[in-house]
């Protein structure tokens, strides 16, 4: 599988266009900012879909997008994703980081495994979260107080009293959530969607980044796009593009960053 990079204007030297990508010069284009930061990652056809017709991000991966998916999540301290995201995709309790990042991880005092935050207005822990496998990464939970004291109580019993994130009143507060995360010494901070908490992170100015994988599929249907609901409105600027037989890898940026 030959990945080729088409721009960067991101990460002077890392790669330049037209080379042919290696392990270590993806992670080059991929590094975080030496700060707090927020990407997104998605997926989505030609036509815009964000999942193929089974309503599944699965069905329209590509082995490339497949590469990178891993890239971020080795790079990142916590996936954040939505309740119901997790549940229709089966999220499970995340792997450990491949070997050289898992050894490099080690050294900068970071966990063998990014941390899975999901974001959950009622307080849900999705079933295949529930039990932590002695391999998995961690789970926390960021609700609200509107999930109410049953939710609540539940919860802490089953992730633990510190792995619950109570973030505000009516539903969740992103920023104060984003803050937290950060508090407990996970800033960098990769969200995977669905689509509703794209566009909701997006529309409370956290987004610092968006990776999109175009897959080469034309998939027709009624699937959403990557990011619905909350009116957004947030110019980004191109920052790197990756073509792998057709897939088109991308890093989109806040203006000035």
């Amino acid at each position: 599988m030959a990945v080729r990079l088409l721009l960067n204007d991101t990460v002077p030297g890392a790669a330049s266009p037209g080379d042919v990508l290696d392990a270590s010069a993806l992670e080059r284009l991929y590094a975080y900012p030496d700060r707090p930061w927020l990407r997104a990652n998605m997926v989505a056809t030609l036509d815009g879909a964000a999942a193929g017709n089974d309503g599944r991000t699965g069905s329209i991966n590509t082995p490339a997008d497949q590469v990178v998916y891993t890239l971020l999540r080795d790079l990142a301290d916590v996936v954040l994703v939505g309740a119901g995201t997790a549940r229709v995709e089966g999220y499970r309790h995340t792997r450990p980081r491949t070997r050289d990042l898992l050894a490099r991880a080690a050294a900068e005092g970071r966990a063998a495994h990014p941390e899975l935050a999901v974001v959950s207005g009622t307080g849900q822990v999705p079933p295949l979260l529930a039990d932590r496998p002695e391999d998995g990464g961690g789970v926390l939970l960021v609700t609200c107080e509107a999930a109410g004291a049953e939710a609540l109580d539940r919860a802490r019993h089953t992730l633990g009293e510190d792995r619950v994130l109570v973030c505000g009143g009516q539903g969740v507060d992103l920023p104060a959530a984003v803050a937290a995360l950060s508090g407990r010494g996970l800033p960098r901070i990769l969200c995977e969607g669905g689509p509703r908490l794209l566009a909701d992170v997006a529309a409370a100015d956290l987004l610092d980044e968006l990776c999109l994988t175009v897959v080469p599929l034309l998939a027709g249907g009624l699937e959403q796009r990557i990011a619905v609901g909350t009116v957004a409105d947030r110019a980004l600027v191109p920052g790197v593009v990756i073509e792998s037989e057709g897939t088109l890898l991308q890093r989109w940026l806040r203006s000035g960053s």
